[in-house]
């Protein structure tokens, strides 16, 4: 998932709401738990164990006192649980609000949005394995004294979902009214619908399918890849030395180039050069679109662990529905007890709108309840954060109906 502040102030519908606005949840503070000891430690799929495991989580609104309007939100690959609103370190230089960047679903969360906020208690929590809070590579392993690095043990979105459910138990929530996300987001959403039937209501998929696709697996191996060759890789123990940005930096570009549309990138860059009609006759950046990449490479490099991005995406490619059902999406559908919305969007091609609808199809064959809607668009696999004007329609209406 691309950078979503960049991409939303490239469309000007789609502005964030500054803290002080009746439609922001204003100024936020992350809280961390502690959910795994020694005594209680987390196991994972791969047969091991983990503690201790701390998660960093937000949460938006108040928890009514039947305790039953709680939402769970989950974010992407490079997302973290600072879902909405603005984080107090932030500063304001008289026009932007600078630090730590609004929530990367600011234009969903809040009073009089897609979940809004008077009505819902909407929770995210930071996957383990990341580097934004929640235990992972970057963590000091109680048994060295050192971060972890590769020592990490490899995780699984079943393994994601087992803490997220000790963080609802620890908030003291019986049963979500719904679970919702896109991309990753989406698939844990598809995970909790599945392994906690009796604990969600609701499950919302947007951009989700029930597995990456072999062009997807592709992309993430050659991203992957690019990080270990870099020589500051040290095998994973970079920590406390020269991390390897030049490999990360890579690995984002190929990822960005997943999250637009041929359609997009033609409207925002075409073939424009940098420095007028001029060919340079060299190989530095020349083109509009070498040179967007080129930040969003140097952008992340900043604020993401290399380790981190070979974990998860790890985890985004060992997912797949049909483990639930012994290879079969109908049989693993007819688990789940909730209603469902299922939104694709027209131009993505890392979650298609067909292997969207494959999975709506399943769900419809096993008698469940399944709202599915392809939304045009032009922008796509990030159009889930940028068709903010549809998205919120459909979610709030299937929200309306679970009450």
């Amino acid at each position: 998932m691309s950078d979503p502040l960049n991409a939303l102030l490239g469309k000007k519908s789609n502005k964030y709401d500054p803290p002080d606005s009746p439609r922001s949840v204003g100024w936020t503070t992350p809280r961390r738990v502690r959910l795994a000891d020694q005594s209680n430690p987390l196991p994972l799929d791969c047969g091991r164990s983990i503690w201790p495991v701390e998660v960093e989580y937000e949460t938006y609104g108040t928890l009514n006192p039947e305790r039953d309007n709680a939402i769970l939100v989950f974010h992407a690959l490079s997302g973290d649980a600072h879902a909405a609103g603005w984080d107090r370190n932030a500063e304001h230089d008289g026009r932007l609000w600078r630090g730590k960047r609004p929530g990367w679903w600011d234009s969903m969360i809040g009073p009089g949005k897609g979940f809004d906020t008077r009505r819902y208690y909407v929770i995210c929590s930071n996957v383990l394995g990341s580097c934004y809070g929640t235990t992972g590579p970057s963590s000091t392993n109680p048994e060295t004294g050192l971060p972890y690095g590769l020592r990490f043990p490899v995780v699984t979105l079943g393994d994601w979902v087992r803490l997220q459910r000790r963080l609802i138990d620890h908030l003291g929530i019986d049963r979500l009214l719904a679970v919702a996300g896109g991309s990753l987001g989406g698939q844990q959403a598809m995970e909790w619908a599945l392994s906690s039937p009796d604990r969600v209501r609701g499950a919302i998929v947007l951009a989700a399918a029930p597995r990456l696709s072999a062009q997807g697996l592709a992309f993430n191996a050659v991203a992957r890849r690019a990080i270990m060759c870099d020589p500051g890789f040290r095998g994973g123990d970079y920590y406390g030395e020269t991390s390897p940005e030049a490999g990360l930096g890579v690995a984002r570009m190929i990822g960005h180039i997943t999250y637009l549309s041929q359609a997009s990138m033609a409207m925002k860059f075409g073939r424009q050069l940098r420095n007028g009609n001029r060919l340079g006759f060299g190989f530095d950046p020349e083109f509009e679109v070498e040179g967007y990449l080129q930040h969003q490479q140097q952008s992340f490099v900043e604020r993401f662990d290399a380790n981190s991005y070979l974990y998860i995406t790890k985890a985004m490619d060992y997912y797949d529905v049909a483990t639930w059902g012994d290879g079969d999406l109908a049989r693993a559908a007819m688990l789940s007890r909730c209603s469902w919305l299922v939104a694709s969007f027209s131009s993505d091609w890392l979650y298609t709108p067909e292997q969207c609808f494959e999975w709506t199809e399943a769900l419809r064959s096993a008698g469940r309840q399944v709202a599915h809607c392809d939304i045009k668009s032009s922008y796509g696999h990030d159009a889930f954060l940028l068709e903010t004007a549809q998205v919120t329609g459909k979610v709030a209406a299937f929200l309306d109906g679970l009450k």
